[in-house]
């Protein structure tokens, strides 16, 4: 059962009043009364310095916080010849309801670009606007992706899951497909409402893989803009990042299935062009907590041990088993084991009709594991030493590919 509109009354006249605009800012918001006013600031800056000519609205989409966060975003002065809207989204509460309320405003207004950013930055400066506009306004791309200056243990869900898989699958190098800050072409937005996804996982933490996934399968003309350093409310992966895991593999593999045909066509990988910022920047530290995380490994494996073995080849159902008697700071997973799981678990979810979620679930444990061992990898490593394990890890995936189209082709329950 869908639903026609995430826009309340009271959004959708104001945006009646506005009439039309030529660029739309969204900032999805939660919970984010620290944060949104310099990222509103930033934006209305950025907007006011490159683009003071094009009629701009500031599009403020919560959802339903309790705290001060509308509030405070509400009484933040923007430039008067700029216009601001503060609503709270309809539909299922995540970050794809509040995306799928920027571009009903996007189409209303017949904007011409369309830019996202988070609302937990701190790193976010006035030129982002014109890192993620201009390329979309000046150069004719369709749909701009980020690149960041990331601490080493930031964007663990992208540097062991999503960068791999999008890259192996569809044979794009970008970066950070789930990244949190895009632009895109205005008509891009209704081409996205139309899609039957609102009542599902996108609708909660899926929707930038969503989104990117169609970019390419649609063969937009992709580009990604570097933004430099990239400081938000960061998340210890030991502690909070269970359901946003869990919603975005499962939306990965769901994006498989419905775009089989075409990645089993695709043979390598091709970087994408980078524009924005030249140089990279070291990023502040961000904490984690290595036994925490080997500890989760460890009573995953104690407790599905018996599914690991239904699931996994025997090869690498054995290295989890040895995984599970390492030391906190001995605990290595190799990338090939790494590589299996992901694989034969994305098969294993396409022949499963039924307990998708369950087998999601199953697989979290073992990739806290990953991160554990990537962090003991790189543990005397800069951040940027550290992207060359990412990349030589992507690498793997890209070899390997043969091997997923094998167990995906023939694996039965």
């Amino acid at each position: 059962m869908g639903y026609d509109t995430a826009l309340r009354g009271y959004t959708s006249k104001r945006i009646e009043e506005i009439e039309s605009a030529d660029i739309l800012v969204g900032i999805p918001c939660y919970y984010n009364e620290r944060t949104i006013a310099h990222v509103i600031q930033m934006v209305t800056h950025g907007l006011a310095k490159h683009y003071k000519d094009q009629r701009s609205v500031i599009l403020i989409a919560d959802g339903g916080s309790t705290d001060d966060t509308r509030e405070v975003a509400k009484e933040f002065e923007i430039k008067p010849w700029q216009e601001k809207i503060t609503s709270i989204y309809r539909g299922h509460p995540g970050k794809g309801s509040a995306f799928r309320s920027l571009f009903e405003a996007a189409k209303r207004l017949k904007v011409k670009a369309c830019m996202v950013v988070d609302s937990d930055l701190r790193s976010i400066t006035s030129d982002w606007v014109k890192y993620l506009l201009e390329p979309i306004l000046e150069k004719d791309y369709q749909f701009v992706c980020p690149v960041y200056s990331r601490y080493k243990y930031d964007g663990t869900i992208t540097n062991n899951i999503v960068y791999n898989l999008t890259r192996a699958l569809y044979g794009l190098r970008i970066r950070q497909p789930i990244g949190g800050e895009f632009a895109f072409v205005g008509d891009l937005a209704a081409y996205y409402i139309e899609q039957d996804v609102w009542d599902t996982d996108v609708a909660r933490y899926g929707i930038d893989i969503w989104m990117t996934t169609n970019a390419i399968t649609n063969n937009l003309k992709i580009c990604q803009s570097n933004l430099g350093v990239k400081i938000h409310d960061a998340k210890d992966p030991a502690e909070s990042l269970g359901p946003m895991f869990r919603q975005v593999v499962h939306t990965l593999f769901v994006l498989m299935e419905q775009h089989e045909a075409e990645w089993k066509a695709v043979k390598g990988s091709r970087t994408v062009p980078t524009l924005g910022l030249q140089k990279f920047e070291e990023p502040e530290p961000v904490r984690v907590d290595l036994g925490r995380l080997v500890t989760e490994f460890k009573t995953g494996f104690r407790q599905f041990k018996g599914l690991y073995q239904d699931i996994f080849c025997p090869e690498c159902f054995q290295e989890l088993k040895r995984c599970a008697g390492e030391a906190k700071t001995k605990f290595v997973m190799p990338v090939s084991t790494w590589v299996q799981v992901l694989y034969e678990t994305a098969a294993t979810f396409h022949h499963w009709t039924h307990n998708r979620t369950q087998l999601v679930n199953l697989v979290t444990p073992l990739y806290l594991g990953r991160v554990a061992s990537f962090i003991n990898q790189t543990k005397n490593m800069s951040s940027s030493q550290a992207e060359e394990v990412v990349e030589e890890q992507a690498q793997v995936f890209e070899d390997h590919k043969d091997y997923l189209i094998q167990i995906w082709d023939k694996k039965t329950k």
